[in-house]
């Protein structure tokens, strides 16, 4: 079950992306630049996405039961991939307001204190990004890190926009401004395809990261070295959670309580070096043909 404590994080998240579309939309008042509105725009998208977090990591937070006996953790994939979706749909809007003022350019006005206010929304979207992709990482949560993510592609493409603007502040180039808007659209576009597909990959049962596959496959390689030998070892990722299944091969000899004493022991190392994994084993005996019949499932890692 997901800890209910990460939604006071989405509750973070929804504040900055309020105070950031307060500060940068002010921003674009004062400047008319369509760079800053680019920006401004990115803003609602992290508000959007920040409301959908709060919804999804309340409905992750909900117990298993009998419909859903292995929790609800999935359902932050449908945060990562709303976000993603708005992220290209943001883009979209950003190219048609660069597009047209491509082709009318106007003079910007307050350019000095427009980007003074955009610059202190950037601070503020850092601060929580770092914060929620700490809290992300530690709590294996992807809506709080796709949230991370996005804000800080907010931060460098503000970061960009504020540079950008100031130089055609400088030299006159009216028609950078919009060539910055459309900049801004590309970076974001990759960074929603990305969220999308860790989204899609996590809706389909996509093994765990190769790192924690290696780090399984080394702890039954110390059992390997015991006599005892492991098939059909599967993983797969639901939220914050990791799934590890597998058939535990130990002598046809022993008794019911020595081979339940390893599968504990077995399943105890592999919740050691992957983070709130479930793990599920399956004892079958060592000189029996028939415990080969299953070798079709086999998803071992050596």
């Amino acid at each position: 079950m997901q800890n209910p404590a990460l939604k006071r994080y989405a509750w973070l998240s929804i504040a900055t992306a309020v105070a950031t579309i307060l500060l940068k939309g002010l921003a674009w008042r004062m400047t008319d630049s369509v760079g800053l509105l680019s920006d401004a725009i990115e803003s609602f998208v992290n508000l959007a996405g920040a409301l959908m977090a709060l919804w999804m990591l309340s409905v992750a937070s909900t117990p298993p039961d009998d419909d859903h006996a292995y929790g609800h953790g999935k359902a932050e994939y449908f945060s990562s991939a709303f976000e993603g979706f708005l992220i290209l749909l943001a883009a979209f809007s950003i190219g048609y307001a660069a597009f047209e003022r491509l082709l009318n350019p106007r003079g910007l006005e307050a350019v000095g204190v427009g980007l003074v206010i955009s610059a202190l929304a950037s601070i503020i979207n850092l601060t929580t990004a770092r914060i929620l992709r700490e809290v992300g990482r530690n709590h294996h949560s992807i809506t709080l890190e796709a949230d991370a993510l996005h804000l800080m592609t907010d931060v460098w493409t503000s970061a960009g926009v504020i540079v950008a603007v100031a130089l055609v502040w400088f030299t006159g180039w009216l028609w950078l401004d919009p060539l910055i808007a459309l900049a801004v659209a590309a970076n974001i576009v990759w960074t929603g395809w990305q969220l999308m597909q860790r989204s899609a990959a996590g809706l389909m049962d996509s093994a765990l990261p190769e790192e924690q596959r290696r780090r399984i496959e080394e702890v039954l390689e110390g059992y390997r070295a015991q006599g005892l030998e492991f098939h059909a070892v599967r993983t797969r990722q639901a939220g914050s959670h990791a799934f590890i299944n597998l058939h535990v091969l130990v002598p046809g000899h022993w008794t019911v309580q020595q081979g339940h004493d390893w599968s504990e022991r077995i399943e105890h190392d592999l919740r050691g070096v992957v983070a709130q994994a479930h793990t599920t084993t399956h004892l079958e005996p060592l000189e029996d043909p028939v415990s080969m019949n299953d070798q079709g499932l086999a998803r071992t890692q050596r």
